[in-house]
């Protein structure tokens, strides 16, 4: 038996937004590695909070209204797609059973 076998696969956390938004206020006051190491989180995830937060706000309603409309487009373009692969299917084994 392999070493691997018996390790747990790590799980992503999800954390919500209003948590999100306190730590990064903590982390205006008192440093971001200080912020970190007192949530318990890795110094580059505030980063990367922070990075997403300053582009969400430089975004102009305009553009948070297209980005939104293009993601529902795709997943309803994706949805189409599986329907119509499910469609095809069906037409094709209907037509060897009236051969």
């Amino acid at each position: 038996m392999t070493e691997k076998a018996g390790k747990k696969k790590a799980t992503r956390r999800q954390h919500p937004p209003e948590f999100r938004r306190e730590a990064l206020a903590l982390a205006e006051k008192i440093g971001i590695s200080k912020a970190a190491k007192e949530l318990g989180l890795h110094a580059s995830q505030l980063y990367g909070w922070r990075s997403q937060a300053r582009a969400k706000r430089d975004q102009s309603d305009l553009e948070q209204s297209l980005a939104a409309e293009n993601a529902r487009l795709k997943r309803q373009l994706a949805e189409q797609a599986e329907e119509l692969a499910i469609v095809k299917k069906a037409a094709t084994y209907f037509a060897k059973s009236l051969k």
